[in-house]
């Protein structure tokens, strides 16, 4: 049986965890099937274990504030007639411990023993720091 590894991935122009749910909403980042998309230039070489109940932890201003978990890889052809991988999602975003991560491109893998820890329960509903407080609470060790 593979192991699990998850994704991390910078969710470009976003301002906030709604605004990464507003998008996610449109029927752009959707399947034909109404689930959530991110399209990427590159397969995931780990397919296997991502699809092992690994997520995608979306960045946002600099700060990892939520995942989902990742339903499956599907191939993707544009207009351009290149190939490319949708990663499909749960729909619905789960609030994880504001961490702090430095910008980069495209995805990057992120092992289960580094992943940030989901918020609790009766902390998911609750509205959201803006990521710049979020980041500075995490980097003195307030989650």
């Amino acid at each position: 049986m593979a192991s699990c590894v998850h994704l991390v991935k910078l969710s470009v122009g976003t301002e906030d965890v709604a605004g990464l749910d507003a998008w996610q909403s449109s029927k752009r980042a959707q399947t034909e099937d109404g689930l959530p998309r991110h399209i990427t230039r590159m397969w995931p070489k780990r397919g296997d274990e991502i699809l092992n109940g690994g997520s995608i932890y979306w960045v946002i201003k600099g700060v990892i504030l939520c995942r989902q978990p990742i339903l499956r890889l599907d191939e993707y052809i544009g207009a351009d007639e290149i190939r490319r991988c949708a990663i499909v999602c749960k729909p619905g975003l789960i609030r994880v411990e504001a961490t702090p991560k430095r910008a980069f491109q495209g995805w990057r893998y992120l092992p289960v023993s580094d992943a940030p820890g989901d918020l609790p329960d009766g902390r998911q509903e609750e509205e959201a720091l803006p990521p710049e407080m979020s980041k500075a609470l995490a980097a003195i060790g307030v989650r």
